[in-house]
């Protein structure tokens, strides 16, 4: 069943009728409003049911540029650990599918700055003199200490240590789709939170605003280890493992370029379907609406055997097989859909529906080439296909659940 939500109630002091609370009727007009309520009511943010380590965060600037450009709303915590919202409208189906990618973005430039980098950006944004992401943050805290603070937060921005929190401004169809990647993505090294911010309207005009946590990923932790400034890490190995580990690199470097080249050259009819990032592994992953994460399409790439495909996957015993076993039972019709290129074959004893063009020299830039488009084009085929259908044969399953 989707999550449905209901208009919260007044019940007024002493007595007399319960007023049912109008939603903001002259709604949020563009991002800029989300970003100026998050930058001037930062406690509206339920941060501690994501991640209580950044409780506390000082609203800083927004639109802080960056390479990957502006974040719209920086804060940091008196304890140096930096927070970044990207805040979206819905209603914008292509917004929808970048959000994630976008913060993630923000995320990996901010991981190579020091503290001093901040402070410098920070200065530019808010065209103040000295120093003024710290006295924001000393306006907060006044014992807090100059150099304790930027030691952590160079330490916090170089460990990749952020809250990434992406902020709407109330349920719209496809903000499932979002959850659906972050799910799929959980093995990430920051803390991520989905959060909507319907606004309702109180009796005496003033508005009352109801943030709802969607979804929160758990932190992976990464091993780092810290060398002095001048000293370098070195293993003592043999010449042999050298040379395996270098050919190992090679080998990831060529699949990550791979599927950069697919992931670019991608046109996707679906504007709710997630994308993954490019991999350093034979495959990737396009999730599905089904719930848990467990239906997805599986994108590949078998050097050795020239091939490249793409089939459906489900875990197994779960939402994502029954609908797999359902388009499966549908097969003549799903195959006429896809084009007549695809298989329905069997693996282990479960259907696998698989479309795969083989004999390729992906050496010849020509083969390449040509195995990069029809991939691409059997990737939209089957998003466009086997997305909805999935969609619809887990609908009885959500139904039961609830």
């Amino acid at each position: 069943m989707a999550r449905q939500h209901c208009p919260p109630v007044l019940l007024p002091n002493g007595g007399g009728n319960a007023v049912a609370l109008l939603p903001y009727r002259q709604g949020i007009k563009d991002e800029a409003e989300i970003q100026m309520l998050v930058h001037e009511h930062p406690s509206c943010l339920p941060i501690g049911e994501i991640d209580p380590m950044f409780l506390g965060p000082v609203a800083i600037c927004r639109e802080l540029q960056t390479p990957a450009g502006p974040i719209d709303n920086f804060m940091v915590t008196p304890s140096g650990l930096p927070v970044l919202v990207e805040c979206k409208l819905w209603r914008n189906p292509e917004g929808r599918r970048e959000v994630v990618g976008q913060i993630l973005d923000y995320a990996k430039e901010l991981s190579r700055w020091s503290s001093s980098d901040l402070q410098r950006e920070v200065r530019r944004r808010l065209k103040l003199a000295g120093n003024p992401l710290l006295d924001l943050v000393r306006a907060a805290r006044p014992d807090l200490d100059e150099i304790e603070f930027n030691d952590a937060l160079t330490a916090n921005l170089r460990r990749g240590r952020f809250l990434l929190l992406i902020v709407g401004d109330g349920i719209r169809e496809g903000v499932e789709a979002i959850a659906e990647y972050l799910q799929e993505h959980a093995g990430l090294h920051f803390s991520l939170g989905l959060v909507e911010m319907p606004i309702f309207v109180l009796p005496d005009g003033s508005r009352l605003l109801t943030p709802r946590l969607l979804l929160r990923t758990a932190v992976v932790t990464r091993t780092v280890i810290s060398v002095p400034d001048g000293y370098g890490f070195q293993e003592e190995e043999q010449g042999a493992q050298l040379d395996a580990d270098r050919n190992q690199r090679k080998s990831h470097d060529e699949r990550f370029a791979f599927w950069a080249e697919f992931l670019n050259g991608l046109e996707l009819d679906d504007p709710e379907q997630p994308r993954p990032r490019p991999a350093k592994m034979g495959y990737l992953a396009f999730p599905l609406p089904a719930p848990q994460g467990s239906s997805w399409l599986t994108v590949f790439r078998d050097l050795k055997a020239g091939e490249v495909g793409v089939f459906l996957s489900a875990n197994r015993d779960s939402p994502g097989e029954l609908a797999m076993r359902a388009i499966a039972e549908d097969w003549p019709q799903v195959r006429n859909e896809l084009g007549g290129v695809a298989q329905l074959v069997d693996k282990n004893g479960r259907p696998r529906i698989i479309a795969t063009l083989s004999g390729i020299s992906f050496d010849q830039a020509d083969e390449r080439k040509s195995a990069l488009l029809w991939l691409q084009e059997r990737v939209n085929s089957f998003v466009n296909v086997l997305r909805p259908r999935v969609r619809s044969a887990v609908v009885g399953y959500r139904r039961d659940a609830a």
